[in-house]
């Protein structure tokens, strides 16, 4: 019983270990213009999770770019766009963000990804709220 016991915490620390749990997680976010009336409150999905990495010892001795860490990026996705309610006629209404179809551990890649660790809080508005209804593709 016992070695049953140890073989099976052995086998899911190792699985735990080699497996990433980075997957497209369902995310709200707010957007609002100076311009316009309102606030849009934007369902999507964002790339989140974990990914495994190690932190190497002997870091002076390697190059700075071989000391990059994996994180939970994007693999595919598309953009939206949506209209924002309550603008002007001078003002374009549109605002396009990412929705991430696909995720995958690997280097950030900052020409598309914010690779930053703390994410800006965008949880918020400051003018009237309105849920997203309709929107398009590009």
């Amino acid at each position: 019983m016992t070695a049953i016991f140890v073989m099976s915490i052995l086998f899911g620390f190792i699985c735990g270990q080699t497996m990433s749990f980075c997957v497209p997680t369902e995310y709200t976010m707010h957007v609002e213009r100076w311009e316009c009336a309102y606030c849009l409150a934007i369902n999507t999905t964002v790339c989140a999770g974990y990914c495994m990495t190690r932190d190497i010892n002997g870091k002076l001795f390697l190059p700075k770019y071989a000391l990059s860490q994996n994180v939970c990026a994007y693999r595919d996705f598309i953009y939206r766009t949506v209209e924002i309610p309550g603008c002007p006629r001078h003002v374009a209404p549109y605002y396009s963000y990412p929705v991430a179809v696909s995720c995958r551990c690997g280097k950030c890649n900052t020409d598309y990804s914010d690779c930053i660790q703390e994410a800006i809080k965008t949880d918020y508005c400051t003018k009237p709220q309105k849920s997203y209804a309709v929107g398009f593709s590009v």
